[in-house]
């Protein structure tokens, strides 16, 4: 049978009434979604999105730590199977779209390939991996990193919420603990289907990202101490405020990631004041610093300049400064023909479509150090995501839609 030509398309409005279907569980306060993972909220998805599986003549796969794995047979039993999905967990304030559509998209394609009778050599998996968000069990893309190695199971189960419930103790609440060894799943390639998170494909006018590099990061935590002292009765030449110190590092981060440019970021997001009260002067700031970019040499060289100079403005002032890496990992750079697969897909079908680097974390980024893997990104509304306001069209969910579909008949091979 030939690749299927440029008409072959998903059905636009199957997918829409899925994603809506799906928004119903979890619902959240503003319009988006409250479904964080292992909670109730999450097994009913979970179940639906079972239920749809099945009803599409797919097997469903469970392995210990709950990723989920819906098969649709290939010709040939021994071909390695083409992966594709995302996540179905959500932010606490999170949209109907992060990581959904990538789920969603990835069962309409099936769909599709049920509806015209298109067969393949390799089988095809699609994929709902447990805890991408990492909200309320840190960290982010956890099932998929222990997939891929990188954590172990028995820390993974050990993590807890704030609530002190552990992950191992809620998936088994929840009832999707599965019999099958995490990682032990032979894969061919895998495609993640995502909304952007970021404003670039709706400024610029494109329909697709092919998304050929993910951002790598290091998260630094830095301890800033001073003394605590009265705001009223202490001479300013006699202060030794740790909150500056917190300032001077903010303007370093931000001058150095604008040095960096493009695609290199930096912020402080997550900050701790001590004894943050209106009337002392701060004694601690504890703080975390973010810096990403998709190249190593660049993401090194912006932790080699905070850590030659913040020391400086913090002795400076008269305040202490001590740092520790607590998470990072190294920027992945996407399969070249998977890449390309994506960028041939959008072309045929007509696609407007531009490279692009993805700013966020995805399960794709771990899955691409054990099995072939690219991404395809399609608009937000003003880039906005993390957010119940997150909002993209039927017209972009259906074109990322029909790009993952081709990319994966693609690598899949239709037979006749």
């Amino acid at each position: 049978m030939p690749a299927p030509g440029e008409n072959l398309r998903i059905d636009s409005a199957r997918l829409w009434d899925s994603l809506m279907e799906m928004a119903k569980i979890g619902p959240g306060v503003a319009g988006g979604n409250n479904r964080q993972t292992l909670t109730d909220d999450d097994a009913k998805g979970r179940a639906l999105f079972q239920t749809w599986c099945e009803a599409a003549g797919m097997t469903m796969g469970i392995d210990k730590i709950g990723n989920m794995f819906a098969t649709r047979a290939g010709e040939d039993p021994d071909a390695a199977p083409v992966y594709m999905g995302s996540h179905l967990d959500t932010q606490p304030t999170g949209g109907k779209y992060d990581g959904v559509l990538g789920v969603l998209g990835a069962l309409e394609a099936v769909r599709t390939m049920n509806d015209l009778g298109i067969r393949t050599k390799h089988p095809i998996v699609v994929v709902n991996w447990t805890n991408e968000e990492g909200t309320r069990f840190a960290p982010a893309m956890l099932a998929s990193g222990v997939f891929a190695g990188k954590h172990d199971l028995q820390w993974a189960y050990d993590r807890v919420d704030h609530d002190g419930k552990s992950f191992g103790d809620e998936l088994k609440r929840i009832g999707w603990v599965g019999e099958e060894a995490v990682g032990a799943r032979k894969i061919h390639a895998l495609y993640e289907l995502h909304i952007e998170q970021g404003p670039i494909l709706e400024a610029e006018g494109k329909d697709i990202g092919v998304v050929t590099h993910g951002q790598g990061l290091r998260w630094i935590e830095c301890t800033v101490t001073g003394k605590e002292s009265h705001t009223g009765s202490t001479p300013m030449p006699m202060r030794r405020n740790a909150g500056r110190g917190l300032a001077l590092i903010t303007e370093l981060v931000h001058e150095i990631a604008m040095k960096n440019q493009p695609n290199a970021v930096g912020a402080i997001g997550h900050i701790d004041v001590y004894p943050n009260s209106r009337n002392i002067i701060p004694g601690k700031v504890v703080f975390t610093i973010d810096f990403r970019s998709h190249l190593l040499e660049v993401l090194d060289g912006m932790v080699a300049e905070f850590e030659a100079r913040a020391p400086g403005l913090c002795d400076g002032i008269g305040v202490g400064l001590e740092w520790k890496i607590v998470g990072q990992f190294n920027p992945p750079a996407f399969n070249e023909d998977c890449v390309a697969a994506v960028r041939n897909a959008a072309q045929k079908l007509g696609y407007s479509h531009m490279n692009i680097v993805s700013g966020a974390g995805h399960d794709a980024c771990w899955i691409n150090d054990v099995a072939p893997t690219a991404m395809i990104m399609c608009p937000c509304v003003d880039g906005l995501s993390h957010n119940e306001a997150e909002e993209i069209s039927p017209e972009w969910a259906a074109a990322g839609t029909d790009v993952l579909l081709h990319a994966v008949l693609e690598t899949a091979e239709v037979v006749g």
